[in-house]
């Protein structure tokens, strides 16, 4: 879906749109004035990171709307990319007034079943790489918009090189399935690299070879990066029974990963990024705000944390600035 295709559907859509509105004589908000606003919310997996993110859209559109003015259509896809697009058709036959997509394939899945609905991210790495919008400028126009769940990536891999010093070779570990989590690599990898250490990808294609993927990432590095990555996210436990007994440290991209098998990140909160994402939410519905202005937005707090079990167990000495991950 490449930037011209999407601006012509766009343009179409918002003609169809404006046509019937005339014809109505209101606007969407107008509309639901005295109704309840019904939200499907299409969420990929569950995992700590998008379950917060859920948590905080939902607290923040109540706290918007009401609690008796807004109906949550909650679905989620167990980390299937074809049931990310059941759900949203569903919501779409529903004629629900605004989704909200929680991970990458989710937006996707949305973005494909409707140029009407309102569409609002989250936990979406990069919105360009998502929705394949070449030289993105920030805002993605039409029925769609959200937030980033983009953390400062060089300053991750500056983790790496500050807690592990005596780290060479540093392996990347993540779903060659997720383009977002590609996107991370390449600059993690680059940055790594410039330092003069050795970098080396280890991706799966799917939950079922992670841990033969970690093991090999393991045997091979010093160090492993884990990107924020849904289906990483979804594996932890699987991959810190693979590579904790080796003593290779992990730095996670999210906090989320880093509570099952990282000894750092540089994270997010997430549960912040789903209540700005809600705001928005209640800027469309309540305020009749139009979505194709509203720019990507981002959780710009960023906060050093680790997690002191594994720190321990590899005697890993963490400075004073970091806080213990809950």
């Amino acid at each position: 879906m490449k930037k011209s295709k999407r601006v012509l559907s766009f343009l179409l859509a918002a003609f169809t749109m404006s046509f019937a509105l005339a014809g109505c004589g209101g606007s969407s908000s107008d509309a639901n004035e005295n109704n309840v606003y019904k939200i499907g919310i299409c969420q990929l997996v569950t995992h700590d990171a998008l379950d917060a993110a859920t948590k905080g859209f939902k607290e923040a559109v109540i706290e918007g709307l009401g609690e008796d003015n807004v109906e949550f259509l909650e679905q989620n896809a167990a980390g299937d990319n074809n049931t990310c697009t059941t759900i949203v058709n569903d919501f779409v036959s529903k004629d629900v007034d605004l989704m909200m997509a929680n991970g990458t394939a989710a937006l996707q899945a949305a973005a494909n079943a409707s140029m009407d609905i309102p569409i609002l991210g989250t936990s979406i790495t990069d919105y360009g790489v998502a929705l394949e919008i070449d030289d993105f400028s920030g805002t993605v126009g039409g029925n769609i918009s959200g937030t980033s769940d983009l953390a400062p990536l060089e300053d991750q891999a500056q983790m790496i090189i500050d807690l592990i010093p005596e780290a060479n070779n540093v392996g990347i570990l993540y779903c060659s399935a997720e383009p977002n989590s590609a996107y991370q690599v390449k600059i993690v990898k680059q940055y790594l690299e410039d330092k003069g250490l050795t970098v080396k990808e280890f991706a799966f294609s799917a939950s079922s070879d992670v841990a033969q993927v970690a093991e090999a990432a393991a045997s091979a590095s010093d160090a492993i990066y884990i990107p924020t990555d849904n289906t990483a996210a979804s594996c932890t436990e699987t991959i810190n029974n693979v590579v904790l007994p080796t003593k290779v440290p992990i730095i996670a991209g999210e906090s989320g990963i880093c509570k099952g098998c990282g000894i750092a990140t540089l994270a997010i909160s997430y549960e912040k990024l789903g209540q700005i994402t809600g705001e928005m939410a209640v800027e469309i519905l309540k305020d009749g705000k139009d979505i194709s202005e509203m720019p990507i937005e981002y959780d710009k707090d960023t906060s050093k944390l680790y997690n002191k079990t594994i720190c321990d167990e590899l005697g890993i000495k963490i400075p004073d600035d970091y806080e213990e991950l809950e």
